[in-house]
């Protein structure tokens, strides 16, 4: 469902998209460029002590790392303006439906739900799309054109990517696996406390007549403790997930220092192009871990999309006749006899073998018992 509505609604913006892309992929060579040229300053003109070439060389470096900070400007804007388009649509399409709801619909999905889903639910799709024009596109490609520079600097010390790189997949799968759930339920509390303190509101005249105080503060208390603790456990592997990866990148820093200070001291290679593996290590690392990120944000964008699109699917039984009477007769009288009415899925009709008339001009109301709201 995550998938379908982001195409939908992101369609419409094809051209933010493409800039994007366009400015994202320029950002990342540029990033990836630097390095190269750092090694380049170090080996050639550092280590002769060539003043001009170092001067050459930092403005070159200078350049490039403006040219990436203005394409990540221009890509980040793009991104914005798509993802809060795609927020406002999706806004606007769930207002409309739920406006066309009948009570049937309304009370099957709860007030306080649809309210959570037009605004929370919302947001989490919104924020998925944002971080994903900016983070999650930029990612692989800093990951997959770091391992390329770092093969090109130094194949030897690859194997140290082969252990890292599985590793961190292995700690973010892990983590993963465990909020999936976590965030199905925090969505459902959510709407729990919302429809209580809709309903505290809305009846706030009946509560304080019956003095009902306590007994209303203790239904928010239980709703409000039941998403603190998905809150916390959610807190928790968050909290989890960035020691284990800083912990990965830290031990791979550490083996590229100390096998490539091995490589170095026997001669197989260059100061230089250790700084540049190291660099690019920390990059190809930094593109995993943004995409670990992105994919702790995707499961619960996915339930927040799976509750969107049940509102966007559903359909009214309020269906407008295919052939409605616009003939306007005489007012007349109205008659109900021995009638009956039942809620969609109720045990017992609320009301039996009614029978009443209304004559022209006369207003009739059926008034439940006191206090019942």
């Amino acid at each position: 469902m995550l998938l379908r509505l982001l195409t939908r609604y992101l369609s419409r913006y094809k051209l933010l998209l493409a800039g994007v892309l366009i400015f994202q992929f320029a950002s990342a060579l540029a990033a990836l460029f630097l390095p190269t040229l750092n090694a380049d300053l170090i080996d050639t003109g550092v280590t002769a002590g060539d003043v001009p070439y170092i001067v050459r060389t930092g403005l070159w470096m200078l350049l490039v790392a403006l040219g990436q900070i203005l394409a990540a400007i221009v890509a980040t804007f793009c991104a914005a303006r798509a993802a809060m388009g795609l927020g406002r649509d999706v806004r606007h399409d769930v207002y409309s439906r739920v406006s066309g709801f009948s009570e049937r619909e309304i009370s099957s999905f709860g007030a306080g739900s649809l309210i959570t889903r037009n605004t929370n639910d919302v947001q989490q799709v919104q924020m998925l799309a944002m971080m994903s024009a900016t983070m999650l596109i930029m990612a692989p490609m800093m990951a997959i054109g770091g391992i390329i520079m770092a093969l090109r600097q130094d194949v030897g010390l690859s194997w140290i990517l082969g252990i890292s790189i599985p590793a961190l997949l292995i700690v973010a799968g892990l983590v993963i696996s465990r909020m999936v759930p976590l965030f199905r339920s925090f969505q459902t509390r959510l709407d729990a406390v919302n429809r209580v303190m809709r309903e505290q509101l809305t009846g706030v005249r009946v509560v304080r007549a019956f003095v009902r105080e306590s007994i209303e503060e203790e239904r928010f208390r239980l709703a409000n403790t039941d998403i603190m603790v998905v809150g916390r456990k959610v807190g928790s592997l968050f909290v989890l997930m960035f020691p284990l990866v800083m912990l990965v990148l830290n031990v791979t820093v550490v083996g590229v220092v100390w096998f490539g200070g091995i490589e170095v001291d026997a001669g197989n290679t260059e100061i230089g192009t250790l700084f540049a593996f190291m660099q690019y290590v920390g990059q190809i690392l930094g593109g995993v871990m943004m995409a670990s990120f992105m994919a702790i944000m995707i499961p619960r964008a996915a339930v927040s999309a799976e509750r969107i699109g049940e509102v966007l699917d559903s359909e009214s039984t309020l269906v407008a006749p295919e052939h409605p009477v616009t003939d306007k007769p005489a007012p007349g009288r109205v008659e109900f006899n021995g009638v009956s009415f039942t809620y969609p899925g109720a045990e017992q009709p609320i009301l039996s073998n009614v029978s009443f008339h209304a004559d022209p001009g006369e207003t009739v109301a059926i008034i439940g018992s006191t206090g019942s709201g």
